[in-house]
């Protein structure tokens, strides 16, 4: 352990634990980056929490909140600090009248989605995952797949966050509104959530029916009565096969049905499956008839001719199976632009540039299937967080160019194919997913994207932080930060290795100068969670009105 953090863990009280270890090697769930964070600590209280923020601060170190690092990209890569929330994960209280439920940043959406089924109870919505913690579904903009519903933290009512100074502020639409906000979708730059409270709704089944259609069939009914037919629907299209699997759900009093027996979904055709995606690596015209193959054994190779349904848990049935490793480049557009986005990329895939309008060569590129199609409506949300990708005037629709990485191999198809795609959801006027793989020439547009949105955003967390703990390179290089201070304890990007499992890479950082810049002041020796600047401290007293402010126990 670093000398300096030594000496500054001996000024605190020892009561409360520091659970970190090192060496520690991190990856994100598709093994896409890896990183070797200096310090790696999993808290499992607030003081614990606040512990380490204060240790951060002393030591001049980045911290990095991370959970199940479900994003492909390196948002969450640091050669600094990483602090992981998995084992700071209870339900805390539950109101069975209001149903407001209480619980801990870290709890992840299958556990915390358990234990309210045992309290009759249930989350409204679901993404097509629930491996995330709640903190990271909320701070990366979570949705699922409804007209009825919009991006999961909609269901937030309140928020509390340790600050870079150490102090636990709640806010909610009623307390400290601008901050609450900027945390609804925080991207992990504001501090560290600690408790999230959120309207639950009765526990339910649904039962749900799926079939492969026709593309025309989709587009066609896609103004009347595609997405208004059941609550939950979500299209997955087959672009070399011009045809789409159309599910749908509703909730339902039916017993519970299991799921019928699923091609890819057992051992034998989850392997067979990854082992052609492989092969197209290096023979990637076989992809379309692997498309024709794999997908004719899941849903029968004549449209309409095999209808798979289930009666499941809300919990369970909202939830798709990922299968491998996989980038994921998804973006929000108008739903009424849904047919003629789906027209022309088609155009495009197939050849017929002049049709598309992307004035790029689809020459010798195929992609992987299926493209994800879903839906929501955050356009009646109330505060809308500033950072919300959704349209704010009407519902919302997500085109998901997904491309899976066999044995974390990744596909040769990617570059061009992602520079098409987000070439023309700019052109449609679309915003990307915060947690997916968009690329660096998309990143530079957010600010102009999101306007005066961003700017708030970006006034309040450099209010809040104003010596950068909480942010690093992919920060700097998607948002509009402004200077770094002069104290700044921003880590920076040195570069990027190849990482031996497959084509991951590991990412590396320089961390800031341990020794404090002579105008900042130095902090009372026995004071666990001692102010800071004098700046720093002005800056955090419209923050600091919260309900809830804590500091650690003096000694």
């Amino acid at each position: 352990m670093d000398s300096k953090l030594v000496r500054e863990l001996e000024k605190l009280d020892p009561s409360v634990p520091f659970r970190a270890k090192s060496p520690h090697l991190h990856h994100t769930w598709a093994r896409t980056y890896y990183s070797r964070p200096e310090v790696y600590v999993q808290p499992q209280s607030v003081q614990e929490i606040q512990k380490v923020v204060t240790l951060a601060r002393r030591c001049r170190r980045r911290l990095v909140a991370v959970g199940a690092a479900h994003s492909p990209s390196d948002l969450t890569c640091t050669s600094s600090w990483l602090i992981n929330l998995d084992n700071f994960n209870r339900v805390l209280s539950i109101n069975h009248t209001s149903r407001l439920v209480t619980c801990e940043s870290g709890i992840s959406l299958k556990q915390l989605g358990e234990e309210l089924a045992g309290q009759g109870l249930s989350l409204p919505n679901l993404g097509s995952i629930n491996n995330q913690s709640i903190a990271g579904a909320i701070s990366t903009g979570t949705h699922g797949s409804s007209l009825r519903h919009g991006i999961l933290s909609q269901t937030v009512r309140s928020i509390s966050i340790v600050l870079a100074n150490g102090q636990v502020v709640r806010c909610s639409k009623d307390s400290n509104l601008p901050l609450f906000k900027a945390a609804l979708v925080s991207l992990g730059a504001i501090g560290i959530i600690s408790e999230v409270t959120f309207e639950a709704v009765p526990d339910f089944n649904i039962e749900w029916r799926q079939s492969m259609r026709p593309l025309p069939e989709i587009l066609d009914t896609w103004s009347s009565s595609l997405w208004t037919t059941a609550e939950y629907t979500r299209v997955w299209w087959m672009p070399y096969l011009r045809r789409a699997v159309l599910w749908r759900a509703d909730k339902t009093d039916k017993p519970p049905r299991p799921p019928p027996y699923s091609f890819y979904g057992g051992s034998f055709g989850f392997h067979t499956y990854q082992s052609l995606l492989w092969l197209t690596n290096y023979i990637p015209s076989l992809l379309p008839p692997i498309e024709w193959l794999v997908f004719g054994l899941q849903y029968g190779f004549k449209p309409g001719k095999i209808e798979a349904s289930a009666v499941e848990p809300g919990r369970t049935g909202l939830l798709m199976n990922c299968l491998y490793s996989q980038f994921v480049n998804e973006w929000a557009v108008p739903l009424e632009k849904g047919p003629e986005a789906i027209r022309r990329l088609e155009a495009w895939l197939h050849g017929d540039e002049v049709a598309s309008g992307i004035p790029f060569s689809s020459k010798g590129v195929y992609i992987h299937a299926p493209v994800e199609v879903r839906v929501s409506d955050s356009s009646k949300a109330d505060p809308r967080p500033f950072l919300d990708n959704t349209v704010s005037g009407g519902p919302t629709l997500y085109l998901n160019a997904t491309l899976y990485r066999p044995y974390n191999r990744d596909p040769p198809c990617q570059p061009r194919y992602y520079e098409a795609f987000e070439y023309l959801m700019r052109e449609m006027g679309a915003k990307p997913h915060w947690a997916k793989n968009f690329r660096e020439e998309s990143g530079r547009k957010l600010p102009q994207m999101y306007g005066k949105d961003m700017e708030e955003w970006v006034k309040i967390r450099n209010d809040g932080d104003p010596d950068g703990m909480f942010i690093g390179p992919w920060h700097r290089r998607n948002l509009c930060l402004g200077t770094p201070s002069s104290s700044s304890v921003e880590e920076c990007k040195l570069g990027e290795e190849s990482f031996p499992d497959g084509d991951g890479r590991e990412w590396k950082g320089r961390i800031a100068d341990a020794i404090k810049p002579k105008s900042q002041v130095e902090e009372p020796a026995h004071s666990p969670s001692p102010p800071m600047t004098t700046t720093s401290e002005e800056s955090f007293d419209y923050l600091a009105k919260g309900e809830a402010s804590g500091v650690l126990p003096k000694e």
